[in-house]
């Protein structure tokens, strides 16, 4: 298992759910970790809790993902504070109107830019110091949906198709080059985000659940890369 003591993450869509757990984890972990999101009050309240809980330092930065600007000040203003950036979670995510039909085309654009260029902003602003250095780890949180489509998910399943294609194209490009690339295909969690969905009766899954796949998936040996995991409830 691999030490996460002095190491550094930055953690997108981190003020609540998924993103906040992660966060916290990782700081348990002994990582310094960097919450990204845009709702300042809560990224004070969980980045409070961190650093009188966990064992790395926690920073609070207000940023929106599909903003390219955004995420460049995010990784600049993280590194002046911790130095290298050793894992980036891609985790800011938006589940809208997925239905073709119903043409709300602002919410498809809006999907897109957070799931889709959202993702390729974070990787594109610390990959290259990431291979230079031949250490890093990207982690990206795609879905299930990313897997299978049903009648009312078509679009968001599309961006989500698009975050496991990124991790698998870019888990090739970087073949041997030090640089690790996860992706995390969560099934229905207990979060904000799922909150209009229904899971068939079934218990949904809890942040923590998610949180612990990226943990063991940092953790392992840097000559391990744990390319794909899938998360579903029973």
């Amino acid at each position: 298992m691999t030490d996460l003591n002095g190491k550094t993450a930055i953690i997108t869509g981190a003020s609540s759910g998924i993103g906040a757990k992660i966060a916290e984890k990782l700081s348990i972990q002994g990582a310094n970790v960097v919450l990204a999101a845009r709702r300042k009050q809560k990224l004070d309240t969980i980045v409070e809790h961190i650093n009188n809980t966990g064992n790395g330092q926690a920073l609070g930065i207000v940023t929106d993902v599909s903003n390219r600007s955004d995420v460049e000040k995010l990784v600049k203003q993280a590194t002046e504070t911790f130095g290298n950036i050793d894992i980036y979670v891609n985790n800011a995510g938006l589940m809208l109107s997925s239905v073709v039909q119903d043409s709300k085309v602002d919410d498809w654009e809006d999907m897109i830019d957070v799931n889709i260029k959202g993702v390729l902003y974070g990787i594109n602003t610390v990959l290259p110091n990431m291979v230079e250095r031949s250490t890093g780890h990207i982690v990206n949180i795609s879905s299930v949906s990313g897997h299978e489509v049903t009648k009312v998910s078509t679009v968001y399943s599309a961006t989500k198709f698009a975050a496991r294609a990124i991790s698998m194209g870019l888990e090739k490009e970087l073949a041997h080059t030090g640089v690790r690339v996860t992706n995390i295909s969560p099934g229905m969690v207990d979060t904000d985000l799922a909150s209009s969905r229904t899971s068939k009766g079934r218990k949904p899954l809890l942040t923590d659940d998610i949180a612990n796949a990226v943990v063991y998936a940092v953790t392992q040996p840097d000559y391990v890369n744990v390319n794909e995991i899938t998360v579903r409830p029973v």
